[in-house]
Protein backbone atom coordinates (compact mmCIF):
# COMPACT_ATOMS: atom_id res chain seq x y z
CA UNK A 1 0.00 0.00 0.00
CA UNK A 2 2.76 2.49 0.89
CA UNK A 3 6.29 3.24 1.92
CA UNK A 4 6.96 4.62 5.40
CA UNK A 5 10.03 6.27 6.92
CA UNK A 6 10.27 7.40 10.55
CA UNK A 7 13.29 8.98 12.24
CA UNK A 8 13.17 9.27 16.00
CA UNK A 9 15.62 11.92 17.15
CA UNK A 10 16.35 15.56 16.42
CA UNK A 11 18.56 17.25 13.87
CA UNK A 12 17.86 15.46 10.59
CA UNK A 13 17.51 17.79 7.62
CA UNK A 14 13.97 17.82 6.23
CA UNK A 15 15.04 17.98 2.58
CA UNK A 16 17.39 15.04 3.06
CA UNK A 17 14.60 12.98 4.66
CA UNK A 18 12.32 13.80 1.74
CA UNK A 19 15.01 12.55 -0.64
CA UNK A 20 15.52 9.39 1.43
CA UNK A 21 11.79 8.71 1.42
CA UNK A 22 11.64 9.20 -2.34
CA UNK A 23 13.90 6.18 -2.73
CA UNK A 24 10.67 4.26 -2.08
CA UNK A 25 8.40 6.33 -4.31
CA UNK A 26 7.60 3.19 -6.34
CA UNK A 27 5.72 1.91 -3.27
CA UNK A 28 3.49 4.99 -3.15
CA UNK A 29 3.25 6.79 -6.48
CA UNK A 30 -0.03 8.58 -5.67
CA UNK A 31 0.99 10.99 -2.90
CA UNK A 32 3.87 11.99 -0.64
CA UNK A 33 3.92 13.84 2.67
CA UNK A 34 6.16 14.52 5.65
CA UNK A 35 5.61 15.78 9.20
CA UNK A 36 8.10 17.00 11.81
CA UNK A 37 6.76 16.73 15.34
CA UNK A 38 7.19 19.38 18.03
CA UNK A 39 9.99 17.26 19.47
CA UNK A 40 11.84 17.09 16.15
CA UNK A 41 10.96 13.53 15.11
CA UNK A 42 10.15 12.99 11.42
CA UNK A 43 7.46 10.86 9.79
CA UNK A 44 7.37 10.47 6.00
CA UNK A 45 4.94 8.61 3.77
CA UNK A 46 4.77 7.55 0.11
CA UNK A 47 1.15 6.64 -0.56
CA UNK A 48 -0.57 4.12 -2.81
CA UNK A 49 -4.25 5.02 -2.42
CA UNK A 50 -6.43 1.95 -1.82
CA UNK A 51 -8.95 2.96 0.87
CA UNK A 52 -10.36 6.51 1.21
CA UNK A 53 -8.74 7.85 -1.93
CA UNK A 54 -9.33 11.53 -1.18
CA UNK A 55 -8.82 12.18 2.55
CA UNK A 56 -6.59 9.34 3.75
CA UNK A 57 -3.19 11.03 3.37
CA UNK A 58 -0.57 10.36 6.03
CA UNK A 59 0.92 10.99 8.55
CA UNK A 60 -2.39 10.91 10.46
CA UNK A 61 -2.81 12.70 13.79
CA UNK A 62 -4.96 11.20 16.53
CA UNK A 63 -7.32 13.14 18.76
CA UNK A 64 -4.50 14.10 21.13
CA UNK A 65 -0.76 14.41 20.43
CA UNK A 66 0.13 11.20 18.59
CA UNK A 67 1.00 10.91 14.89
CA UNK A 68 1.15 7.73 12.82
CA UNK A 69 2.39 6.34 9.49
CA UNK A 70 1.23 2.95 8.25
CA UNK A 71 1.83 0.56 5.37
CA UNK A 72 -0.74 -2.15 4.78
CA UNK A 73 -4.43 -2.85 5.24
CA UNK A 74 -6.51 -3.21 8.40
CA UNK A 75 -9.40 -5.45 7.36
CA UNK A 76 -11.41 -5.03 10.55
CA UNK A 77 -11.16 -1.23 10.69
CA UNK A 78 -14.91 -0.69 10.34
CA UNK A 79 -15.62 -3.19 13.11
CA UNK A 80 -13.17 -1.33 15.36
CA UNK A 81 -14.72 2.03 14.50
CA UNK A 82 -18.20 0.73 15.29
CA UNK A 83 -17.09 -1.11 18.41
CA UNK A 84 -14.30 -0.36 20.88
CA UNK A 85 -13.46 2.96 19.17
CA UNK A 86 -17.02 4.22 18.68
CA UNK A 87 -16.51 7.14 21.09
CA UNK A 88 -13.48 8.37 19.10
CA UNK A 89 -13.72 11.11 16.48
CA UNK A 90 -12.21 10.10 13.15
CA UNK A 91 -10.86 12.56 10.59
CA UNK A 92 -10.75 10.17 7.63
CA UNK A 93 -12.33 6.96 6.35
CA UNK A 94 -8.91 5.38 6.01
CA UNK A 95 -8.42 1.94 7.55
CA UNK A 96 -5.04 3.17 8.78
CA UNK A 97 -6.47 5.73 11.19
CA UNK A 98 -7.71 3.11 13.66
CA UNK A 99 -4.08 2.41 14.65
CA UNK A 100 -3.45 5.80 16.24
CA UNK A 101 -6.83 5.65 18.03
CA UNK A 102 -6.10 2.17 19.36
CA UNK A 103 -2.82 3.53 20.72
CA UNK A 104 -4.66 6.39 22.43
CA UNK A 105 -7.17 3.95 23.91
CA UNK A 106 -4.93 1.05 24.96
CA UNK A 107 -1.32 2.26 24.99
CA UNK A 108 1.11 -0.32 23.66
CA UNK A 109 -1.16 -3.36 24.08
CA UNK A 110 -3.37 -3.24 21.00
CA UNK A 111 -1.75 -5.11 18.14
CA UNK A 112 -3.71 -8.31 18.70
CA UNK A 113 -6.86 -6.29 18.06
CA UNK A 114 -5.75 -5.64 14.47
CA UNK A 115 -6.77 -8.00 11.70
CA UNK A 116 -4.64 -7.17 8.73
CA UNK A 117 -1.21 -6.82 7.18
CA UNK A 118 0.73 -3.87 8.51
CA UNK A 119 3.90 -2.05 9.43
CA UNK A 120 3.47 1.19 11.36
CA UNK A 121 5.10 3.76 13.62
CA UNK A 122 3.20 5.90 16.14
CA UNK A 123 5.05 8.87 17.69
CA UNK A 124 3.69 10.63 20.78
CA UNK A 125 6.01 13.30 22.17
CA UNK A 126 9.28 11.45 22.73
CA UNK A 127 7.52 8.11 23.10
CA UNK A 128 6.89 5.82 20.15
CA UNK A 129 5.78 2.34 19.13
CA UNK A 130 6.58 0.46 15.93
CA UNK A 131 4.88 -2.79 14.96
CA UNK A 132 4.73 -5.40 12.22
CA UNK A 133 1.97 -7.85 11.29
CA UNK A 134 2.08 -11.45 12.56
CA UNK A 135 3.51 -13.07 9.41
CA UNK A 136 5.57 -10.20 8.02
CA UNK A 137 3.41 -9.69 4.93
CA UNK A 138 4.47 -6.04 5.00
CA UNK A 139 8.22 -5.33 5.22
CA UNK A 140 9.85 -3.24 7.91
CA UNK A 141 13.49 -2.44 8.77
CA UNK A 142 15.00 -0.59 11.72
CA UNK A 143 18.39 0.99 12.29
CA UNK A 144 20.52 3.27 14.44
CA UNK A 145 22.74 6.10 13.23
CA UNK A 146 25.96 7.49 14.73
CA UNK A 147 24.01 10.06 16.80
CA UNK A 148 21.66 7.48 18.31
CA UNK A 149 18.66 8.33 16.15
CA UNK A 150 16.32 5.38 15.50
CA UNK A 151 15.07 4.71 11.96
CA UNK A 152 12.14 2.64 10.69
CA UNK A 153 11.51 2.11 6.98
CA UNK A 154 9.52 -0.13 4.64
CA UNK A 155 12.67 -0.91 2.66
CA UNK A 156 16.42 -0.79 3.29
CA UNK A 157 17.01 1.86 0.61
CA UNK A 158 16.38 4.95 2.77
CA UNK A 159 18.52 3.82 5.71
CA UNK A 160 21.51 1.82 4.48
CA UNK A 161 23.78 4.85 4.10
CA UNK A 162 22.32 6.64 7.13
CA UNK A 163 22.59 3.96 9.82
CA UNK A 164 25.70 2.38 11.27
CA UNK A 165 23.68 -0.80 11.92
CA UNK A 166 20.27 -1.96 10.73
CA UNK A 167 18.22 -5.12 10.58
CA UNK A 168 14.87 -6.66 9.68
CA UNK A 169 12.07 -5.87 12.11
CA UNK A 170 10.74 -9.24 13.33
CA UNK A 171 7.14 -10.14 12.38
CA UNK A 172 4.62 -10.50 15.18
CA UNK A 173 6.47 -8.01 17.38
CA UNK A 174 6.22 -4.41 18.46
CA UNK A 175 9.00 -2.17 19.75
CA UNK A 176 8.96 0.73 22.21
CA UNK A 177 11.88 2.51 23.93
CA UNK A 178 10.49 1.36 27.30
CA UNK A 179 9.92 -2.33 26.50
CA UNK A 180 12.29 -3.13 23.65
CA UNK A 181 10.95 -5.83 21.32
CA UNK A 182 7.79 -7.58 22.52
CA UNK A 183 6.37 -10.66 20.82
CA UNK A 184 2.60 -10.12 20.73
CA UNK A 185 1.68 -12.89 18.27
CA UNK A 186 1.86 -16.22 20.10
CA UNK A 187 -0.28 -18.75 18.22
CA UNK A 188 -0.81 -22.23 19.59
CA UNK A 189 0.44 -23.81 16.39
CA UNK A 190 4.04 -22.72 17.09
CA UNK A 191 4.17 -25.72 19.42
CA UNK A 192 4.18 -28.74 17.10
CA UNK A 193 2.60 -30.89 19.80
CA UNK A 194 -0.59 -28.79 19.63
CA UNK A 195 -1.44 -30.08 16.14
CA UNK A 196 -4.15 -32.43 17.41
CA UNK A 197 -7.33 -31.18 15.72
CA UNK A 198 -9.50 -33.53 13.70
CA UNK A 199 -9.88 -32.71 10.03
CA UNK A 200 -12.92 -30.55 9.22
CA UNK A 201 -13.04 -29.90 5.48
CA UNK A 202 -16.01 -27.55 5.71
CA UNK A 203 -14.17 -25.41 8.26
CA UNK A 204 -11.15 -25.21 5.95
CA UNK A 205 -13.42 -24.07 3.14
CA UNK A 206 -15.31 -21.55 5.28
CA UNK A 207 -12.27 -19.89 6.86
CA UNK A 208 -10.37 -19.58 3.56
CA UNK A 209 -13.46 -18.13 1.91
CA UNK A 210 -13.81 -15.55 4.67
CA UNK A 211 -10.07 -14.76 4.48
CA UNK A 212 -10.51 -14.05 0.78
CA UNK A 213 -13.68 -12.03 1.29
CA UNK A 214 -12.05 -9.56 3.67
CA UNK A 215 -9.13 -9.10 1.25
CA UNK A 216 -11.51 -7.85 -1.41
CA UNK A 217 -11.88 -4.68 0.67
CA UNK A 218 -10.89 -1.85 -1.67
CA UNK A 219 -11.95 1.43 -3.25
CA UNK A 220 -10.01 0.52 -6.41
CA UNK A 221 -10.17 -2.44 -8.86
CA UNK A 222 -8.81 -5.82 -7.68
CA UNK A 223 -7.31 -8.68 -9.69
CA UNK A 224 -5.73 -12.04 -8.95
CA UNK A 225 -2.36 -13.59 -9.81
CA UNK A 226 -3.26 -16.87 -11.51
CA UNK A 227 -0.43 -19.31 -12.18
CA UNK A 228 -2.69 -22.29 -12.74
CA UNK A 229 -1.35 -24.04 -9.64
CA UNK A 230 -3.65 -25.14 -6.85
CA UNK A 231 -3.05 -22.18 -4.52
CA UNK A 232 -3.62 -19.31 -6.94
CA UNK A 233 -6.41 -21.20 -8.71
CA UNK A 234 -8.36 -21.71 -5.48
CA UNK A 235 -7.84 -18.08 -4.53
CA UNK A 236 -9.14 -17.09 -7.98
CA UNK A 237 -12.12 -19.42 -7.74
CA UNK A 238 -13.20 -18.12 -4.33
CA UNK A 239 -12.70 -14.49 -5.34
CA UNK A 240 -14.60 -14.98 -8.60
CA UNK A 241 -17.57 -16.43 -6.68
CA UNK A 242 -17.56 -13.62 -4.13
CA UNK A 243 -17.36 -10.91 -6.78
CA UNK A 244 -20.10 -12.59 -8.82
CA UNK A 245 -22.41 -12.15 -5.82
CA UNK A 246 -21.97 -8.41 -6.34
CA UNK A 247 -22.36 -8.61 -10.10
CA UNK A 248 -18.64 -8.08 -10.72
CA UNK A 249 -16.16 -10.00 -12.87
CA UNK A 250 -12.67 -10.93 -11.72
CA UNK A 251 -9.56 -9.93 -13.67
CA UNK A 252 -6.95 -12.70 -13.66
CA UNK A 253 -3.32 -12.43 -14.74
CA UNK A 254 -0.70 -15.04 -15.66
CA UNK A 255 2.81 -15.00 -17.11
CA UNK A 256 5.08 -17.35 -18.99
CA UNK A 257 7.90 -17.41 -21.50
CA UNK A 258 5.28 -18.24 -24.13
CA UNK A 259 1.78 -19.64 -24.50
CA UNK A 260 3.06 -23.21 -23.99
CA UNK A 261 4.58 -22.59 -20.54
CA UNK A 262 3.17 -25.02 -17.93
CA UNK A 263 1.59 -22.26 -15.85
CA UNK A 264 0.20 -20.39 -18.85
CA UNK A 265 -1.64 -23.43 -20.16
CA UNK A 266 -3.06 -24.32 -16.74
CA UNK A 267 -4.06 -20.70 -16.02
CA UNK A 268 -6.03 -20.52 -19.28
CA UNK A 269 -8.00 -23.61 -18.27
CA UNK A 270 -8.81 -22.12 -14.88
CA UNK A 271 -9.77 -18.73 -16.33
CA UNK A 272 -12.08 -20.34 -18.87
CA UNK A 273 -13.65 -22.52 -16.18
CA UNK A 274 -14.21 -19.55 -13.83
CA UNK A 275 -15.17 -17.06 -16.52
CA UNK A 276 -12.60 -14.46 -15.48
CA UNK A 277 -11.38 -11.60 -17.62
CA UNK A 278 -8.02 -13.21 -18.29
CA UNK A 279 -4.76 -11.52 -19.30
CA UNK A 280 -1.69 -13.52 -20.30
CA UNK A 281 1.73 -11.84 -20.31
CA UNK A 282 4.90 -13.18 -21.94
CA UNK A 283 8.53 -12.25 -21.38
CA UNK A 284 11.80 -13.40 -22.92
CA UNK A 285 14.83 -14.81 -21.17
CA UNK A 286 16.85 -11.91 -22.59
CA UNK A 287 14.44 -9.42 -21.01
CA UNK A 288 14.68 -11.25 -17.69
CA UNK A 289 18.47 -11.15 -17.70
CA UNK A 290 18.46 -7.49 -18.70
CA UNK A 291 16.51 -6.36 -15.61
CA UNK A 292 18.36 -8.48 -13.00
CA UNK A 293 20.34 -5.55 -11.62
CA UNK A 294 17.30 -3.31 -11.22
CA UNK A 295 15.31 -6.23 -9.82
CA UNK A 296 17.84 -7.00 -7.09
CA UNK A 297 17.87 -3.30 -6.15
CA UNK A 298 14.11 -3.55 -5.64
CA UNK A 299 14.16 -6.94 -3.89
CA UNK A 300 17.00 -6.18 -1.48
CA UNK A 301 18.02 -9.83 -1.46
CA UNK A 302 20.49 -12.13 -3.18
CA UNK A 303 18.58 -15.33 -2.38
CA UNK A 304 18.62 -17.45 -5.53
CA UNK A 305 15.04 -18.70 -5.55
CA UNK A 306 13.71 -15.23 -4.74
CA UNK A 307 15.52 -13.71 -7.72
CA UNK A 308 14.45 -16.51 -10.07
CA UNK A 309 10.77 -16.22 -9.13
CA UNK A 310 10.66 -12.43 -8.81
CA UNK A 311 11.71 -11.80 -12.40
CA UNK A 312 8.45 -12.98 -14.02
CA UNK A 313 6.47 -11.46 -11.15
CA UNK A 314 8.16 -8.11 -11.80
CA UNK A 315 7.09 -8.12 -15.47
CA UNK A 316 3.59 -9.28 -14.59
CA UNK A 317 3.18 -6.55 -11.96
CA UNK A 318 4.08 -3.83 -14.44
CA UNK A 319 1.56 -5.13 -16.95
CA UNK A 320 -1.14 -5.21 -14.26
CA UNK A 321 -0.59 -1.63 -13.09
CA UNK A 322 -0.48 -0.48 -16.71
CA UNK A 323 -4.05 -1.82 -16.94
CA UNK A 324 -5.13 0.31 -13.95
CA UNK A 325 -5.25 -2.46 -11.31
CA UNK A 326 -3.73 -1.55 -7.92
CA UNK A 327 -4.48 -4.66 -5.82
CA UNK A 328 -4.10 -8.40 -6.51
CA UNK A 329 -4.72 -11.54 -4.50
CA UNK A 330 -1.91 -14.10 -4.42
CA UNK A 331 -1.51 -17.68 -3.21
CA UNK A 332 1.58 -17.44 -0.99
CA UNK A 333 1.60 -19.57 2.15
CA UNK A 334 -0.31 -22.69 1.13
CA UNK A 335 2.81 -24.76 0.39
CA UNK A 336 4.25 -23.97 3.81
CA UNK A 337 1.00 -24.63 5.69
CA UNK A 338 0.15 -27.92 3.98
CA UNK A 339 3.60 -29.26 3.11
CA UNK A 340 3.18 -28.60 -0.59
CA UNK A 341 6.80 -28.57 -1.70
CA UNK A 342 7.92 -31.86 -3.21
CA UNK A 343 10.64 -32.38 -0.60
CA UNK A 344 8.01 -32.71 2.13
CA UNK A 345 7.19 -36.23 0.92
CA UNK A 346 10.67 -37.26 2.13
CA UNK A 347 10.11 -36.13 5.73
CA UNK A 348 11.58 -38.81 8.00
CA UNK A 349 8.69 -38.63 10.49
CA UNK A 350 5.34 -36.99 11.14
CA UNK A 351 6.97 -34.89 13.84
CA UNK A 352 9.64 -33.65 11.41
CA UNK A 353 6.94 -32.88 8.86
CA UNK A 354 4.96 -30.75 11.33
CA UNK A 355 8.06 -28.92 12.61
CA UNK A 356 9.05 -28.08 9.04
CA UNK A 357 5.62 -26.62 8.23
CA UNK A 358 5.90 -24.39 11.31
CA UNK A 359 9.41 -23.25 10.47
CA UNK A 360 8.53 -22.55 6.85
CA UNK A 361 5.50 -20.46 7.88
CA UNK A 362 7.58 -18.53 10.41
CA UNK A 363 10.26 -17.76 7.81
CA UNK A 364 7.96 -16.80 4.96
CA UNK A 365 8.88 -13.15 5.49
CA UNK A 366 12.47 -13.89 4.41
CA UNK A 367 11.53 -15.40 1.05
CA UNK A 368 8.10 -15.68 -0.59
CA UNK A 369 6.54 -12.74 1.24
CA UNK A 370 9.55 -10.55 0.53
CA UNK A 371 9.30 -11.51 -3.14
CA UNK A 372 5.53 -11.02 -3.28
CA UNK A 373 5.75 -7.56 -1.72
CA UNK A 374 8.79 -6.07 -3.38
CA UNK A 375 8.37 -7.41 -6.91
CA UNK A 376 4.79 -6.09 -6.98
CA UNK A 377 5.40 -2.84 -5.10
CA UNK A 378 8.22 -2.08 -7.52
CA UNK A 379 5.34 -0.99 -9.74
CA UNK A 380 2.95 0.29 -7.08
CA UNK A 381 0.91 -2.92 -6.92
CA UNK A 382 -0.29 -4.37 -3.61
CA UNK A 383 -0.41 -8.18 -3.17
CA UNK A 384 -2.75 -9.69 -0.56
CA UNK A 385 -2.39 -13.24 0.72
CA UNK A 386 -5.57 -14.97 2.02
CA UNK A 387 -3.77 -18.18 3.06
CA UNK A 388 -1.92 -16.25 5.79
CA UNK A 389 -5.07 -14.99 7.48
CA UNK A 390 -4.77 -15.50 11.26
CA UNK A 391 -8.06 -17.39 11.63
CA UNK A 392 -7.28 -19.66 8.70
CA UNK A 393 -3.83 -20.39 10.13
CA UNK A 394 -5.36 -21.28 13.49
CA UNK A 395 -7.49 -23.90 11.75
CA UNK A 396 -5.06 -25.25 9.15
CA UNK A 397 -1.90 -25.39 11.28
CA UNK A 398 -3.52 -27.27 14.17
CA UNK A 399 -4.82 -30.17 12.07
CA UNK A 400 -3.14 -33.47 12.89
CA UNK A 401 0.06 -33.76 10.90
CA UNK A 402 -0.90 -37.32 9.93
CA UNK A 403 -3.73 -35.85 7.87
CA UNK A 404 -1.34 -33.58 5.93
CA UNK A 405 1.68 -35.79 5.42
CA UNK A 406 1.94 -36.63 1.72
CA UNK A 407 2.92 -40.29 2.09
CA UNK A 408 -0.45 -40.97 3.69
CA UNK A 409 -2.01 -40.17 0.31
CA UNK A 410 0.58 -41.68 -2.04
CA UNK A 411 2.58 -38.50 -2.40
CA UNK A 412 -0.27 -36.10 -3.20
CA UNK A 413 0.78 -32.79 -1.72
CA UNK A 414 -1.82 -30.54 -0.06
CA UNK A 415 -4.36 -33.37 -0.10
CA UNK A 416 -6.46 -31.64 2.58
CA UNK A 417 -6.79 -28.44 0.58
CA UNK A 418 -7.76 -30.37 -2.52
CA UNK A 419 -10.38 -32.44 -0.69
CA UNK A 420 -11.87 -29.36 0.96
CA UNK A 421 -12.63 -27.82 -2.43
CA UNK A 422 -13.38 -31.00 -4.39
CA UNK A 423 -17.13 -30.38 -4.37
CA UNK A 424 -18.97 -32.18 -7.23
CA UNK A 425 -22.17 -30.19 -6.69
CA UNK A 426 -20.56 -26.80 -7.29
CA UNK A 427 -16.99 -27.53 -8.41
CA UNK A 428 -14.39 -24.90 -7.64
CA UNK A 429 -11.89 -26.05 -10.28
CA UNK A 430 -11.56 -28.59 -13.09
CA UNK A 431 -10.11 -31.89 -11.87
CA UNK A 432 -6.92 -31.68 -13.93
CA UNK A 433 -6.06 -28.38 -12.23
CA UNK A 434 -7.29 -29.27 -8.76
CA UNK A 435 -5.02 -32.33 -8.74
CA UNK A 436 -2.13 -30.84 -10.70
CA UNK A 437 1.35 -31.60 -9.33
CA UNK A 438 3.13 -28.80 -7.50
CA UNK A 439 5.02 -26.54 -9.91
CA UNK A 440 7.17 -23.84 -8.37
CA UNK A 441 6.57 -20.42 -9.93
CA UNK A 442 10.08 -20.00 -11.32
CA UNK A 443 9.70 -23.40 -13.05
CA UNK A 444 6.12 -22.95 -14.19
CA UNK A 445 6.83 -19.90 -16.35
CA UNK A 446 8.92 -22.19 -18.57
CA UNK A 447 11.70 -24.63 -17.71
CA UNK A 448 14.17 -22.80 -19.98
CA UNK A 449 14.04 -19.78 -17.66
CA UNK A 450 16.07 -21.36 -14.86
CA UNK A 451 18.23 -23.47 -17.16
CA UNK A 452 19.39 -20.51 -19.25
CA UNK A 453 19.63 -18.23 -16.23
CA UNK A 454 22.09 -20.62 -14.61
CA UNK A 455 24.03 -20.83 -17.87
CA UNK A 456 24.17 -17.03 -18.25
CA UNK A 457 25.30 -16.41 -14.66
CA UNK A 458 27.98 -19.09 -15.00
CA UNK A 459 29.35 -17.29 -18.06
CA UNK A 460 29.65 -14.05 -16.08
CA UNK A 461 31.61 -15.42 -13.11
CA UNK A 462 35.11 -16.83 -13.43
CA UNK A 463 36.58 -19.82 -11.62
CA UNK A 464 39.03 -17.43 -9.95
CA UNK A 465 36.16 -15.35 -8.56
CA UNK A 466 34.62 -18.51 -7.11
CA UNK A 467 37.94 -19.49 -5.57
CA UNK A 468 38.09 -16.08 -3.87
CA UNK A 469 34.40 -15.94 -2.96
CA UNK A 470 34.93 -16.59 0.75
CA UNK A 471 37.50 -13.82 0.95
CA UNK A 472 35.20 -11.31 -0.74
CA UNK A 473 31.95 -12.46 0.90
CA UNK A 474 32.88 -14.04 4.24
CA UNK A 475 29.27 -13.89 5.42
CA UNK A 476 26.90 -16.31 3.65
CA UNK A 477 29.51 -17.12 1.01
CA UNK A 478 27.99 -18.01 -2.38
CA UNK A 479 28.80 -21.54 -3.54
CA UNK A 480 27.55 -21.45 -7.13
CA UNK A 481 28.26 -19.01 -9.93
CA UNK A 482 24.57 -18.07 -10.12
CA UNK A 483 24.56 -17.22 -6.41
CA UNK A 484 27.82 -15.27 -6.79
CA UNK A 485 26.39 -13.24 -9.68
CA UNK A 486 23.36 -12.15 -7.62
CA UNK A 487 25.49 -11.44 -4.57
CA UNK A 488 27.82 -9.26 -6.63
CA UNK A 489 24.88 -7.12 -7.81
CA UNK A 490 23.45 -6.91 -4.30
CA UNK A 491 26.82 -5.82 -2.91
CA UNK A 492 26.99 -2.98 -5.43
CA UNK A 493 23.79 -1.47 -4.00
CA UNK A 494 24.01 -2.69 -0.41
CA UNK A 495 27.68 -3.19 0.57
CA UNK A 496 27.08 -3.07 4.33
CA UNK A 497 27.48 -6.25 6.39
CA UNK A 498 24.16 -5.39 8.04
CA UNK A 499 22.51 -5.57 4.62
CA UNK A 500 23.96 -8.99 3.82
CA UNK A 501 22.79 -10.24 7.20
CA UNK A 502 19.13 -9.44 6.44
CA UNK A 503 19.09 -12.17 3.75
CA UNK A 504 18.15 -15.77 4.51
CA UNK A 505 18.77 -18.56 2.02
CA UNK A 506 16.02 -21.00 1.07
CA UNK A 507 17.22 -24.60 0.81
CA UNK A 508 14.87 -27.63 0.58
CA UNK A 509 15.38 -30.41 3.12
CA UNK A 510 15.43 -34.18 2.73
CA UNK A 511 16.67 -34.37 -0.85
CA UNK A 512 20.11 -34.97 -2.35
CA UNK A 513 20.01 -32.01 -4.75
CA UNK A 514 19.75 -28.80 -2.76
CA UNK A 515 18.90 -26.47 -5.62
CA UNK A 516 15.57 -24.73 -4.80
CA UNK A 517 14.01 -25.56 -8.18
CA UNK A 518 11.11 -28.03 -7.90
CA UNK A 519 12.66 -29.98 -10.77
CA UNK A 520 15.65 -30.72 -8.55
CA UNK A 521 13.41 -33.16 -6.67
CA UNK A 522 13.36 -36.65 -8.15
CA UNK A 523 9.57 -36.80 -7.65
CA UNK A 524 8.92 -34.06 -10.23
CA UNK A 525 7.27 -35.40 -13.39
CA UNK A 526 9.99 -33.68 -15.43
CA UNK A 527 12.76 -33.93 -12.89
CA UNK A 528 16.16 -32.51 -13.76
CA UNK A 529 18.24 -33.61 -10.83
CA UNK A 530 21.43 -32.36 -12.44
CA UNK A 531 20.47 -28.72 -11.74
CA UNK A 532 23.40 -27.32 -9.74
CA UNK A 533 23.69 -30.83 -8.28
CA UNK A 534 27.07 -30.53 -6.63
CA UNK A 535 26.48 -27.21 -4.94
CA UNK A 536 24.36 -25.74 -2.20
CA UNK A 537 22.56 -22.60 -3.38
CA UNK A 538 22.90 -19.63 -1.05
Amino acid sequence: MCGILAIIGKGKDEQLVKALSKRMSHRGPDESDIHITENGHILSHERLSIIDLHSGKQPIKGTKTAYMVHNGEIYNHQELRDGILKHHTFKTKSDSEVIVHLYEEFGYDFLNKLDGDFAFVVVDGDDFIAGRDPMGVKPLYYGLDERGRVYFASEMKPITDQCKTFSTFPPGHYYTPKTGFVKYYKPEYEDYKKATQELDLSLIRETLTEATRKRLMSDVPIGVLLSGGLDSSLTSSIAARLLAEKGKKLNSFSIGLDADAPDAKAARKVAEFLGTEHHEIHFTIEQGIEILSKLIWHLETYDVTSVRASTPMYFLSKAITDMGIKVVLSGEGADEIFGGYLYFRNAPSTEDFQKETIERVQKLFTADLLRADKSTMAHGLEARVPFLDKKFLDVAMLIKAEEKQPKTYKGIEKYILRKAFDTPETPYLPDEVLWRQKEQFSDGVGYNWIDQLIEYCSSQVSDLQMDQAKERFPYNTPTTKEAYFYRDIFHKYYPQVSAAQTVRKWIPKWQENLDPSGRANAAHVQADTEIAKSNIIV
